[in-house]
Order: structure tokens, then sequence, then C-alpha cells
């Protein structure tokens, strides 16, 4: 069964107030010694050092509208509010975006620049502020949501992000972050080290996604199927099994909830660094998305869209 909360349960319960002061007061000392992500660098970005995301204490963006591509439950009528912020804390050899991500397309932008953009996208029908890439800007994004939400920002806050995440920065978010949608690109490590240069990435995307579900549990939409609240994860289909995906569904199933809301992703191409590597130079064939479609099912997980 679907859970379902109304949109008057949805607004009073989005910006909840308890241990706000404390999170926000805490942010802004992860720029001061980085450990925002697992990449632990330690730089001091307050001061201008930059890490592996490149990206010092400002706000930077390459772009942000009304988004129809998402999942259907994110889109709506109205559309995804996206806000896509510039660089990343991996460094995938295949990332579809690389033009952001790693190329790092995109111009700094005020505090008030990017309230301004959330109140814009809410005022046009968005049925959520998507927040994609938000990782190693966080702790500026989120003292704008702390601001949004006391001047009257109602729809959620979706945390669109890789996975790479520290749990422990993650537990600052508490009551800040609606929707949860990260990627668990890899069952293992040892592809994370070669396919997006970072290590522990399976351990420490298992790690934080037992945090995400603790804070927001599984997904809840409203009556009209659009969700309010809750964890949705997304999971590409690598050719030659590259993501290690069966130990992917095994772990949602055992360690999170068979009712998680999973997206099994086709859409792989070969893009940006990827024909470098032999393994990654085709686009997935569809058997082989199918045969992880239909080792979720078995599994038992109950809310499987691709």
């Amino acid at each position: 069964m679907v859970e379902q909360l109304t949109r008057n349960e949805q607004v009073a319960g989005s910006s909840p107030t308890s241990g706000l002061n404390r999170t926000m007061a805490s942010l802004a000392e992860y720029l001061d010694n980085c450990c925002i992500c697992p990449n632990f660098c330690r730089v001091n970005r307050n001061a201008g050092e930059r890490g592996k995301c490149r990206t010092g204490a400002d706000i930077v963006i390459s772009a942000a509208n009304l988004h129809f591509g998402e999942e259907a439950v994110l889109v709506g009528s109205g559309g995804s509010g996206t806000i896509f912020f510039t660089a990343c804390n991996l460094a995938c050899v295949y990332c579809q975006n690389f033009d952001i991500s790693q190329l790092d397309r995109g111009k700094e932008i005020s505090a008030a620049k990017l309230l301004m953009i959330m109140f814009s996208l809410q005022d046009r029908g968005a049925e959520n502020i998507n927040l994609v890439s938000p990782t190693h800007q966080a702790p500026q994004i989120f003292e704008v949501v702390k601001e949004a939400r006391s001047k009257g920002l109602t729809i959620p806050i979706v945390y669109n992000c890789g996975g790479y995440e520290n749990p422990e920065f993650l537990k600052a978010l508490d009551g800040l972050v609606d929707i949860y949608m990260p990627d668990f690109k890899y069952g293992s490590d040892r592809n994370g080290e070669v396919y997006s240069k970072i290590e522990n990435y399976s351990r420490c995307c298992r790690e934080s996604i037992i945090e995400m579900h603790r804070q927001v549990g599984n997904l809840v939409m409203d009556g009209s199927n659009i969700a309010r609240r809750g964890l949705l994860i997304r999971h590409l289909v690598l050719p030659n099994k590259i993501a290690d995906s069966r130990e992917v569904i095994d772990f949602i199933v055992n360690r999170i909830s068979p009712q998680t809301y999973l997206n099994i992703m086709d859409q792989y191409h070969p893009v940006y660094r990827a024909g470098q590597y032999r393994q990654l130079k085709r686009r997935v064939f569809r058997y082989e998305v199918d045969e992880i479609i239909d080792y979720a099912l078995k599994r038992g997980l109950k809310r499987v869209i691709h």
C-alpha cells in the first residue's frame, strides 16, 4: 500500500523547527576544515582553499528551471524546480552532465539570488526544490533553505546527490531535507575507485542511505501521487556488471526496506572519458537492465520503477 500524506500535513511537516538553530550554527564550521564528504580534504574553504570538489565558500550554479524529465512522483503537473550546482565531489569518467560536474560550467551567485530562485520556482508551480549535486555546497545552500522556510517556502526540498556522503554531516541536515534522492552507483568499492576516482564509495553510500532513511523514512505521496517526504534511490545499470547491481539490491532489501522506492535506470551511454575504458565503451544492453529489474522484484522490492 502506498503511504500517503495530505497536502496540509505535508506543509505542516515540511519545515520542522526543532534543532534548526543548532544545525545551521554548525554548518559553516564544516568549511573551515572541510569534511562535508568522504574525501575529507580538510582544506579551509572559508579562507579560499579548495579540495577535490574545486569549490570554495561561494554558491556556484549552472542552471535553474522547471524540469519535466525527473521521476513522475517529483514532476507532477508543475514540474520539479531543479537547481544544478556546479562541480562535484566525485569524478565519474562517464558523467552525463560532465560539462557541469567536471568542467565546472556555471557562475557564482549570492545567497540572496539563490533565495530568489527558490521562490521564483515555487511561484511558477514547482512541486519541489530539487537540489542537484548539492553535497559539496551544502552548508551554503542550507543557510538559504533555512531563510526560505522562515519566509514562506513550503514545497519539499529534494537532496539529489551522487551518494558519496558523510553520514555525520547528513545528521546536521536532519529536519531540513524532505526527500533524499541519492544515486547508489556501485555495490562494491573497487569500481568506484576506477570509474569515479574516490575511495570507499559503497561503504560510505550504504552508511549514508541508512542515515537518510532514518531521517525521512520510505517515500510518502500525497493524494495526487506526488512525493512529499522520504527516500528515493536511483541506480544506473552499467555495462559488464560494473555497478555490482545485485549487491545494491541486496543491501536495500536487507538493510533499508522492501518498500524503498527504487528507480533502475537504463540510459547509460559512453560520454566524457568513458571511451578510454574498455568496460564502458558501449551502451548497456536491454537484457542487462531486465536482469536487474527481475532480480529486484524477486528479492521482494515493492516499489521499483524503470
